[in-house]
């Protein structure tokens, strides 16, 4: 039988579902008696998190549907008018190629319009990093995209922006967060037709496409290189059903380089039909471009996911093309921007790498190395973006000039305030035509990063705890590893633990706490080995699982043969450990 509070929610949310598709979902379920599914789609509505939105697509309070956007619009709206004044407020919307995401997109823009605000919404599909530069361009308060970024394809999700183009940050994102959950159940809307009749909505494409297009082109640190020698050099490209894939070629082919797509996977489908998860982190996404840059004989493979902020790249190494992990790319980008600039004599009087506390350290040394400064921040874009603003509201303050994360997001700019694939694609591309000039091969250059600065290698862990039994536990685990942490991994000892929720420095051997940690608080433990290994615990903030991130190293002059057997063997033991450790939850 099902429970009378679900019997209750499900009807309730039929009444307000005004899309037929969704509500006929629900319909069934209660007619089947579906208990199960009907539970979880109602035992609790989608939270609207610091970032937004992000679940399963279907009918229910705890889905992604018409009616979950429109009353998380609806809050978001009345933040806006609160905050900038009614009459006052703007925003743009994009989308991705996710199933139903232009029927998201249109239903937050009619309920924007509904609030008296100007609302931008694209023509069709465009990746993140767009968006967030429209924002800005635009002058628009705020800015929302509709994507799951690389999830599968039963997820969709909604992203929201303020006006500095960046992911909203407090005191915003617990503002909008507070005025979502108190919203109306019953938002206000206006059709398409009125939107657009009373001015309020606006559809734009190419008034943001030249000048975004423009702003990718003017990245370049080199670009006679790309004239010169751009149209000998063969990339192929991958956009993974997505968005990417008409920015990233328009950019590179102005710029001299010509793409050759990946036939299978150019066109966008929200079903992502070629993969199991559409993401360039996955050597099996990226299987298809592999096997296409093979034949080709191309100088460089890469490819973005759905809403092409993130960037996975393989490169030849012999006769072989071989990924290269995100981590390692950000090495090879720090070290050519920071490189360029060098050489150019156009380094900033203070230059700055922003990197996330769970991104290699080999980044920082390479920072250092010219003079610049790193600065960690929490994991998750925003809170790069929002150091960029803070750099610029300062009198002379630090310059950004790169900065990333280790899941394959990068910005090499400071027009757009969230990762960006289609400027790291053209920053990419001309990175390894510069090497290739020079005789060498991004791995030889790799190979000489590790040799000049120590061998790096990390691994990430993922579980999954799913439902409401699953969350209890993923809170149990990190409790315990706050609480009762274990005294050694693989072997080694553990000599600090940083707990990024509480803002404290933990040293095991003298028992001393010091509240030394100025981030925003976060859910976040991390434990400094005796060997300088670093192993970092973060549940996700947009699905059901906890990570674990490790990272080994060694020090320089070690040969780096022997340098890699005992970086691998540290990071199969710790791996084994923190397997062990899932386990036991």
């Amino acid at each position: 039988m099902i429970p009378a509070e679900i019997h209750t929610r499900a009807k309730e949310y039929i009444a307000y579902e005004e899309n037929t598709f969704f509500r006929e979902q629900v319909e069934q379920l209660l007619a089947k008696e579906q208990t199960d599914e009907l539970t979880d789609r109602f035992y609790t509505d989608l939270a609207f998190g610091t970032g937004g939105l992000r679940g399963v697509i279907g009918g229910g309070y705890n889905r992604m549907n018409p009616y979950t956007v429109r009353r998380a619009t609806q809050g978001l709206a009345n933040y806006i008018n609160k905050t900038v004044g009614a009459g006052n407020g703007s925003a743009v919307i994009a989308f991705d190629s996710r199933n139903y995401s232009d029927l998201f997109s249109l239903e937050a823009a009619r309920v924007l319009c509904g609030n008296g605000i100007r609302t931008y919404l694209f023509s069709s599909l465009r990746p993140t990093p767009e968006l967030s530069f429209a924002v800005r361009q635009l002058g628009c308060t705020a800015g929302i995209v509709v994507t799951a970024s690389h999830n599968p394809p039963e997820y969709n999700g909604y992203k929201v922006y303020w006006s500095d183009g960046a992911q909203v940050v407090a005191p915003h994102d617990s503002a909008i967060i507070a005025e979502v959950r108190a919203a109306a159940q019953t938002p206000k809307t206006l059709t398409r037709e009125e939107a657009e009749t009373s001015g309020l909505l606006r559809i734009i494409d190419a008034e943001v496409d030249d000048p975004f297009i423009a702003m990718v082109k003017k990245c370049s640190l080199r670009p006679e290189l790309l004239r010169s020698h751009g149209n000998s050099f063969k990339v192929v490209f991958t956009p993974l059903h997505g968005a990417g894939a008409m920015p990233v070629a328009r950019a590179l082919e102005e710029m001299g380089v010509k793409v050759i797509f990946v036939p299978q996977q150019k066109e966008p489908d929200g079903n992502f039909p070629t993969v199991s998860y559409p993401n360039p982190e996955e050597a099996s996404a990226m299987r298809l471009a592999l096997e296409l840059g093979a034949n080709e004989g191309a100088d460089l493979v890469f490819g973005t996911d759905p809403d092409a902020d993130r960037l996975g790249i393989a490169a030849p190494d012999g006769d072989t093309i071989r990924l290269i992990t995100g981590n390692q790319l950000g090495a090879l980008l720090a070290d050519y921007i920071f490189g360029a600039h060098a050489d150019a004599g156009t380094m900033p009087e203070r230059p700055v790498l922003v990197k996330t506390i769970v991104t290699t350290e080999l980044q920082r040394l390479i920072a250092r190395s010219y003079g610049a400064d790193c600065i960690d921040t929490l994991t998750g874009f925003k809170y790069i973006g929002e150091k960029i603003a803070r750099f610029e509201s300062m009198p002379d303050g630090p310059s950004y000039v790169f900065g990333g994360e280790e899941s394959y997001g990068y910005l090499v700019n400071t027009a757009v305030r969230d990762k960006d694939a289609v400027s790291a694609a053209t920053m990419v591309v001309e990175m390894a035509l510069y090497h290739r000039v020079n005789g060498r091969t991004l791995f030889d250059q790799l190979t000489a990063i590790w040799e000049k600065y120590g061998y790096f290698q990390e691994t990430q862990i993922a579980k999954y705890f799913k439902g409401q039994a699953g969350l209890a536990t993923m809170k149990a685990l990190m409790e315990r590893l706050r609480t009762d942490p274990p005294a050694e991994i693989d072997g080694k000892n553990i000599v600090e633990i940083r707990d990024y929720r509480e803002g404290t420095t933990r040293l095991l051997q003298s028992g001393s706490v010091e509240k030394n940690i100025t981030l925003p608080s976060s859910n976040v433990i991390q434990m400094l080995l005796d060997d300088e290994s670093i192993i970092t615990a973060r549940p996700s903030g947009t699905e059901p699982k906890i990570k674990f991130y490790a990272s080994c190293r060694s020090r320089p002059g070690l040969p780096l043969a022997s340098a890699r057997e005992k970086v691998q063997r540290s990071i199969e033991g710790i791996t084994e450990a923190l397997t062990t450790l899932i386990a036991e939850a």
